[in-house]
């Protein structure tokens, strides 16, 4: 039961202060961006240690033997997708960001002198290679 209840308290805890900041807003009152994104974030990390903590304790306490087996590989191979899901995607964030960067650089560049297209171009494809970089990663984490 409360491997169900665990999660539904997440969710309202994460959604609480953004649903309070959007109805404070509409009703012509000042919202501090900052806090409700600084709240919201410590909302979501909290609830996610007391699930990392209490559902490993609450749910598989009372498993032995097969049962505690199968179940902690299930959480390895969990943790393996988790490993690739997180190797790709901070490895596209950081792309977007570099990308972000170097591509208005690249254009105005471009834009002086017709000669510097070669140049501003390597700076966007080096920012690029980091996805690429990051999908590698997860082609291994995944399949050896």
């Amino acid at each position: 039961m409360a491997l169900f209840i665990l999660p539904l308290f997440a969710t309202a805890l994460i959604v609480v202060p953004a649903v309070a900041a959007i109805k404070r807003k509409k009703a012509g009152n000042k919202i501090n961006p900052r806090r409700v994104f600084l709240f919201n974030t410590l909302s979501f990390i909290g609830c996610m240690a007391v699930m990392a903590i209490a559902v490993p304790f609450g749910v598989y306490a009372s498993e032995t033997g097969e049962a505690a087996a199968e179940t902690a590989g299930g959480m390895a191979e969990g943790m393996k997708y988790l490993g690739a899901a997180l190797a790709t995607g901070l490895a596209t964030i950081g792309t977007g960001i570099a990308v972000g960067g170097a591509a208005p650089a690249a254009i105005g560049a471009t834009s002086e002198d017709d000669k510097n297209f070669i140049k501003a171009l390597i700076f966007v494809v080096m920012g690029e290679g980091v996805a690429i970089y990051g999908l590698v990663i997860s082609i291994l984490i995944l399949f050896v």
